[in-house]
């Protein structure tokens, strides 16, 4: 390739679609054309949080001119069900509502006004029944959604009753709405014979593909579902979009119409599912050093009314209650409560980012116990390289490059220097307070249910030498596509701007995981390398029975190919393998090797591999107000030897200001009836350019690669740097610190909004 031509694995190009996002080209659901005589929805929903459903009275909801179809439950032709775990998920409810804003009727209609207005003339008759709508009530009645998990290792007990030190604390997490900036949208198009073709917004196709089956009860292969691109997913688009195709689905069987249903902003943030909100309690022993000896953590999520992806988020929680730190001795307790409010969900990080931020916590506790200084703390109780390297489900941690990381953030950040530049900030300032924190972070990648660690990939090659990609995985504005593209270019050693990047679709690629787990490029990477091996391999093949030449001296390089002295063009060799009838279109395959995990023992390798960072966040408090200011932050992060540089330094800064978010400033508030107070952006705030850190210093870390085989020796990068966030957190935890002296444990809930940090100054 010439220098200007070089766009494979480790070049620095832009996303396929930047230019069409900055112009607004883009083309999402709710631009593509609409059929004629296509119809708009509404969803009328539950007004309690849990209430018997005595009656439903459509009768002037019907009769409205524009009307076309007014449904509930009884109108299923399958299965009313999408939980992807438990069958305990109803589409529409039935004979209960269990949280406010659950669907209960669903109209479609020539206009969305029509469809509105019509929902109003519906009358539902209730009786009210008792609601649990927090995570105390419920972990104290036992109320969950399916039976809680341990994890264990060595003997906690002892270790505890012999620490020379012991602590106990309790803490509140909250949740986090995804604001993916595209809503959840559908389309339905009927076609003959039944079959349904869906455009949905999702993360998984496949399960799309097959919820929407089974509710219409019809085979998978009468239902295709097609998406090309997201306006952001953050894992609410994992599980969600199924309940929203399957409505659009059956309304549009009923009517034998397109039906499009568009979630507004406000509908959107009440009825799906968010980031799952923690209580912590915990026990731990310590030595004079700080140095766990002995540790008990019971972690309680937020489940919501069903379990959709509950356990599997909680057994993550638990799997990263560890993060960087070696834990000898260890119980770990989660318990997933059922409360009457909207069923919790996937988000990015999936649990593992509650389980990382109480284990901080907890030895953020421990140095202020013994007025030692954290970041020293936290260094005391690293896994180590050759021994105290097991985990507290038994996966023994190979790959451990902390050390390092943390040896140069510490010089190029000049965290030392900038500490004790903070401490004496001050002691001269009364009503603003700097904090600084040194946050190291550990993330396992791969999903923690085997069998969704697989994928598939399609390419054609056609007789102009252009090539044709499709996978499974879905882009939702993370650069897969490119990435996954640049594989390819890089497999047959040709521009990037050759290959075509097409829809992802059930029709092409079957049978899919979810765009999810950190694993999209890990697997569909994987697959399309496999794809374009084969064909490759036929082409060599080719090229030496044409030119008479050994296999071994057939080499493609910069559009061209060398069969030992013979030069020809990419596009003249598919040309002649075409004319003499060579198949130039391969199906590719790949599934992660070495990952287990046993439930019932609680143990296993549920990890493929693990990526590393740390963050050096500083902030400014203003004790006045409450009011926080992310000043600087350091990032240095591991993503192996990257595949897209550029790409992977967007993904490292955005997943570092939503973590910030998080933390700080995005807060969802329930009244006592169950009703979500803050379900738009005038009462939901989420990071701004303004909270961007005035200095943010992002470094990928150089000269690794994943000692596991992964495609090109990279390393996932979508969910990891989002751990960076609970830096920030700790920061301002030091900076109200210094206004008790550093000699008080700080008392402070998540996320750190100005009214949180006010309670927290005033306790000190």
């Amino acid at each position: 390739m010439n220098d200007k031509d070089i766009s494979g694995v480790g070049a620095f190009v832009v996303h396929d679609s930047a230019h069409k996002h900055v112009t607004g080209e883009a083309v999402y659901i709710d631009d593509l054309p609409e059929l004629p005589n296509a119809l708009h929805t509404w969803i009328v929903t539950s007004i309690y949080a849990h209430a018997k459903i005595k009656s439903i009275c459509i009768k002037d909801a019907l009769n409205l001119e524009g009307v076309e179809a007014v449904l509930s439950a009884k109108d299923i032709l399958g299965t009313n069900d999408v939980g992807p775990i438990f069958p305990d998920e109803p589409v529409l409810a039935e004979d209960v509502v269990e949280y406010i804003g659950q669907p209960v009727v669903i109209i479609a209609a020539k206009t969305r006004d029509i469809a509105r207005e019509a929902s109003h003339l519906v009358k539902i008759d209730y009786e009210e029944l008792e609601a649990i709508l927090e995570i105390r009530d419920a972990l104290e009645k036992k109320h969950f959604v399916a039976s809680p998990h341990s994890l264990k290792i060595g003997d906690s007990k002892k270790a505890l009753e012999s620490s020379k030190h012991r602590l106990q604390g309790e803490i509140d997490l909250g949740g986090q709405d995804h604001f993916y900036l595209e809503g959840q949208i559908c389309i339905a198009h009927p076609l003959e014979d039944d079959d349904l073709k869906i455009y949905s917004s999702t993360q998984h196709p496949a399960e799309v593909q097959k919820m929407v089956a089974r509710f219409l009860n019809l085979a998978k292969h009468s239902v295709s579902v097609e998406v090309r691109r997201m306006g952001g997913g953050f894992g609410g688009k994992e599980t969600q979009p199924a309940n929203i195709a399957c409505m659009a689905a059956l309304l549009a069987n009923k009517t034998k119409r397109s039906v499009k249903l568009r979630l507004a902003r406000d509908e959107d943030m009440i009825i799906t599912g968010k980031r799952h909100d923690f209580y912590f309690k915990y026990d731990v022993g310590f030595n004079d050093d700080g140095e766990i000896t002995g540790i008990e953590i019971d972690l309680a999520s937020k489940c919501g009314h069903v379990a959709d992806l509950s356990t599997s988020i909680l057994d993550r929680a638990l799997f990263f209650a560890d993060s960087v730190y070696y834990l000898k001795d260890a119980t770990l307790n989660g318990f997933p409560c059922k409360t009457n409010t909207v069923s919790n969900t996937a988000f990015r990080g999936f649990g593992g980012p509650q389980g990382a931020f109480i284990i901080e916590e907890i030895v953020d506790a421990i140095s202020n116990k013994l007025n030692l200084c954290s970041h020293g703390v936290r260094k005391v109780n690293y896994y180590g390289t050759e021994d105290r390297n097991i985990t507290p489900y038994h996966q023994t941690i190979e790959d451990n490059i902390i050390h390092e990381i943390t040896e140069q953030l510490e010089k190029s950040s000049d965290f030392q220097n900038r500490l004790k530049a903070t401490r004496e900030f001050n002691k001269i300032n009364k009503y603003y307070k700097k904090g600084i924190s040194f946050i190291p972070s550990k993330f396992g990648v791969s999903f923690t249910t085997a069998f969704l660690n697989q994928a598939g990939a399609l390419i054609h090659i056609y007789g102009d030498g252009s090539i044709h990609l499709n996978h499974g995985g879905t882009e939702m504005g993370q650069g897969l596509f490119t990435k996954v593209a640049q594989i390819v270019a890089s497999e047959f050693q040709v521009d990037l701007s050759r290959i075509k990047i097409t829809a992802t679709t059930t029709e092409k690629v079957p049978n899919t995981s979810a765009t999810a787990a950190s694993s999209g490029t890990d697997l569909n990477g994987m697959a399309a390398q496999n794809a374009a091996q084969k064909l490759k391999k036929r082409l060599i093949k080719f090229a030496s029975e044409k030119y008479e030449v050994d296999q071994s001296v057939v080499n493609f390089k910069n559009n061209m190919v060398y069969a030992g002295d013979n030069e020809i063009s990419f596009n003249q060799l598919v040309c002649d393998a075409y004319h003499n009838r060579v198949s130039l279109s391969a199906t590719g395959f790949y599934k992660t090797p070495k990952i287990f995990y046993n439930r019932e023992t609680s143990q296993g390798k549920p990890f493929f591999y693990y990526t590393y960072g740390a963050c050096v966040a500083e902030v400014l408090l203003d004790t006045l107000t409450g009011e926080s200011k992310v000043v600087r932050a350091d990032i240095l992060h591991d993503v192996g030897a990257s595949l897209s540089p550029n790409i992977d330094m967007g993904q490292i800064e955005g997943g570092f200001v939503q973590g910030m978010g998080w933390l700080t400033n995005e807060e969802l508030k329930w009244d006592d009836k169950g009703s979500l107070k803050t379900h738009a952006p005038s009462t939901y705030k989420i990071p701004v350019s303004r909270d961007i850190p005035d200095v943010f210093n992002v470094e990928i870390l150089k000269n690794v690669k994943c000692k596991e085989e992964t495609i090109y020796s990279s390393k996932a990068v979508g969910e990891p740097p989002f751990l960076h966030g609970i830096a920030v957190w700790h920061a301002i935890k030091d900076a109200i610190k210094s206004y008790g002296d550093y000699k008080k444990i700080v008392k402070l809930n998540a996320p750190a909004t100005p009214e949180e940090i006010l309670k927290s100054l005033n306790s000190m």
